[in-house]
């Protein structure tokens, strides 16, 4: 610590030596995005008032969160009908009876959204379409922060979609808002989640965990339309070439037959006419 305060000797937010997160702490919303929406030590979230920490998750929340943001990549590759934004960085939500700034870890914003989504944004100033979290394997009150606070928020706030992912399976659940409520997105035959607000866009519940490759999700008809397509042309290219390759073969092949038949048929003809003493010429 001594040693960060002899390269930062003006740094304002440098913890002391017994004060390493200020999570719990009441602060403005002005100090907060003046001194801690960008902190470079701290990932901090804003509630009415009190800094919340945002925790850190485990590697197969990672993995989960990775292969999911891959997919949607995709997805909004192939229709670029919106984008998405993380790395910490949130939108305001004003609601009846309070005010908090949230970071979710994944956030889709429509270009049908009424507040466009800039490439110079430190953070949106919008309501988001779709709020995506992983949960990480923390406290019982972290848990509760993303399943049940932040739930009623985005709720209230009219966030269309929200996808919460456990990598332990109990708490992943997928919610669309229907007349001001949210209502569990069940999934389908198969066990697939379908989004309304990306039409097209679908997963498999159980490749959540199983997290197959980009090839094996190319090769899968859930994943094709948008998953690698110029892997599916050219290896439909590749396929049309071989069936041509093979048809040619097989017409080369049958024409040498056809020859050898209609060579055999004369030379059998001309013995024939040799044993009753007449030239075959």
């Amino acid at each position: 610590m001594e040693a960060l305060k002899e390269l930062y000797p003006a740094d304002p937010i440098l913890p002391e030596d017994d004060e390493f997160s200020e999570d719990g702490r009441r602060v403005s919303e002005e100090e907060y995005w003046e001194r801690y929406y960008g902190h470079p030590y701290f990932n901090y979230e804003w509630n009415n008032g009190i800094l919340e920490e945002v925790p850190v998750s485990d590697y197969a929340g990672y993995l989960m969160y990775k292969w999911f943001h891959r997919t949607l990549d995709h997805f909004l590759t192939v229709y670029p009908i919106g984008k998405m934004f993380a790395l910490e960085m949130g939108f305001r939500l004003k609601m009846p009876l309070k005010t908090t700034i949230r970071k979710p870890d994944l956030s889709v914003v429509l270009d049908s959204n009424p507040a466009a989504l800039h490439h110079e944004d430190h953070t949106y100033s919008g309501i988001v379409d779709i709020c995506i979290e992983a949960l990480s394997d923390s406290s019982i009150r972290e848990i509760e922060r993303d399943t049940v606070v932040k739930k009623i928020e985005y709720q209230v706030i009219g966030v269309r979609e929200y996808y919460i992912l456990d990598a332990k399976k109990s708490e992943t659940a997928f919610w669309r808002r229907n007349k001001g409520k949210y209502r569990q997105i069940k999934a389908g035959p198969g066990g697939i989640i379908q989004s309304d607000v990306l039409p097209g866009f679908q997963f498999r519940l159980s490749d959540l965990y199983r997290q197959p490759s980009l090839k094996d999700m190319a090769e899968d008809k859930l994943y094709q339309r948008f998953i690698l397509p110029f892997y599916q042309a050219e290896k439909q290219r590749a396929e049309s070439e071989y069936l041509r390759a093979e048809a040619e073969k097989l017409r080369a092949e049958s024409a040498e037959k056809q020859f050898q038949q209609e060579k055999e048929r004369a030379d059998r003809l001309a013995a024939k006419l040799r044993e009753l003493g007449i030239s075959s010429e």
